[in-house]
């Protein structure tokens, strides 16, 4: 195998669940960052109304960062998590600067398009829609 082939299976269903997992974990701490301060963030965070957007926010990262990392209806919920990533981009991000790198939003831009990639691309090999898929007898995760 050549450096410029695509790499034989299993590895590429393999590193796409590590990379959703690692991901997902991220993800869900950023959430519970927002909703219970913990891990700890850089700097004092005012408290968080729940039904306000960075509540909303902070739940769709958690429980939204949890789906992704067990591979849990992966499709439906990367693609809501890709549209929340767009929506504080261009929100929160964008109005201060066009380019990612001077605005702080190359995690957004990063996670948004990771997500949509899942969307494609599915969970991979070690996951619960796996486990369904091949309970069902189907061959595609």
């Amino acid at each position: 195998m050549s450096m410029f082939e695509p790499a034989q299976s299993p590895w590429p269903s393999h590193m796409l669940s590590i990379l959703r997992i690692v991901a997902g974990l991220l993800f869900l701490m950023a959430g519970t960052t927002i909703l219970f301060g913990y891990p700890p963030p850089p700097s004092q965070m005012p408290t968080v109304v729940l039904m306000s957007q960075l509540g909303l926010a902070g739940i769709l990262e958690t429980f939204g960062g949890a789906a992704i990392m067990l591979g849990l209806f992966t499709r439906p919920v990367a693609f809501l998590l890709s549209g929340e990533m767009a929506v504080a981009y261009f929100q929160v991000h964008f109005p201060q600067s066009v380019f990612p790198t001077v605005n702080g939003g190359v995690p957004a831009v990063l996670y948004c398009f990771l997500f949509l990639y899942l969307v494609f691309a599915g969970a991979g090999v070690w996951s619960i829609d796996a486990m369904i898929a091949r309970s069902k007898g189907s061959k595609s995760a």
